[in-house]
């Protein structure tokens, strides 16, 4: 599903449907799954009672908390928490009371070994690079780079391109670009050197990830 990296994708999360997980035990919206086992990307709908396994074998696990709340031997996390667990992690995730999360299962760079936990609710927004924007680091490593980015209504960015291509989660509000309107819950992927020029007129936030799709595939 979506295994090209080199298609643009978009997909209204918001209507589509909740499908059932292979244990039973939940449910998912799937929005890509790479091939040769390369990793995937899903919202999943996990109920209390629920545990997670860590993906086991080359790849890693990243979680962006939508709702609810998720426990490890960390600690309780919370809407915004943002999770980050290398290959070979020993991490088992408890659910209490149910959740929606945001997952990503994928390969790590080699030297990329950190375990991370983030409480997003308590962080500082630092200026982003226009008037109007926020940003809130989550993790940077050999070109990857992931954040939080807050976009005050009527922000406009610059037409730019992404080496490593681009991937957002729109968390609130609407986020724009030439090609189109994305409200709360659009997911797009944008392959390696692809353009645009975003911007929002009403104001939201987004998850984004850069550097993580791959040079030379086009």
């Amino acid at each position: 599903m979506h295994a090209d990296l080199n298609e643009r994708v978009v997909v209204a999360t918001q209507t589509a449907p909740w499908l059932a997980t292979a244990d039973g035990e939940g449910a998912c919206k799937p929005l890509d799954s790479l091939a040769a086992g390369a990793g995937t990307t899903s919202l999943v709908q996990a109920p209390a009672g629920a545990v997670f396994a860590s993906p086991g074998g080359a790849l890693g696990e990243e979680i962006l908390v939508l709702d609810g709340t998720l426990t490890d031997a960390r600690g309780v996390w919370g809407a915004g928490a943002y999770l980050r667990n290398p290959p070979g992690s020993e991490v088992s995730l408890h659910i209490e009371t149910g959740c929606v999360l945001f997952i990503k299962r994928l390969a790590f760079d080699a030297d990329d070994t950190a375990a991370v936990r983030l409480d997003t609710a308590s962080m500082r927004w630092l200026p982003g690079l226009v008037p109007g924007l926020s940003v809130m680091p989550l993790h940077e490593h050999a070109g990857e780079h992931t954040a939080l980015v807050r976009w005050q209504p009527e922000t406009f960015f610059q037409s730019h391109a992404h080496f490593g291509g681009e991937e957002i989660l729109v968390l609130d509000g609407v986020f724009e670009d030439e090609f189109g309107r994305y409200p709360a819950g659009s997911w797009l992927r944008s392959p390696h050197m692809s353009r645009h020029q975003p911007f929002s007129r009403e104001g939201c936030t987004i998850f984004v990830k850069v550097g993580h799709l791959g040079a030379g595939q086009q």
